[in-house]
């Protein structure tokens, strides 16, 4: 699925299902949630906490959706074209980071 479509299709079922977008600050406190909840599996699964029994039926992929989807309620609410700023983005690292990582020697 394009990038443009992922858009249409949140902004679609928003105003369906969803009823109408929370206001662009309730879904920042929304994205934080879920970046949390990405960062719990993280540090459990793949860090050095401990993963409780209740932490190993999580779907890291369901989460990273989730932030994904809230990231993109985001975006369509305040006007980004997210196919646009990730082109760009890209741009502006290959230019900035063109040689930074391969002459960093902890990358070695």
């Amino acid at each position: 699925m394009e990038i443009k479509e992922f858009q249409k299709e949140v902004d679609a079922w928003i105003k369906t299902i969803g009823v109408r977008y929370f206001d662009e600050l309730t879904n920042t406190a929304i994205l934080m949630e879920e970046v949390g909840e990405v960062a719990r599996i993280m540090a459990r699964r793949y860090g050095e906490q401990s993963e409780k029994e209740s932490d190993k039926q999580k779907d890291l992929g369901d989460e990273l959706a989730d932030v994904l989807f809230v990231l993109t309620c985001i975006a369509n609410q305040t006007g980004v074209d997210l196919e646009e700023a990730i082109a760009r983005n890209f741009e502006k690292k290959n230019i900035r980071d063109k040689e930074r990582h391969k002459n960093n020697d902890k990358l070695k």
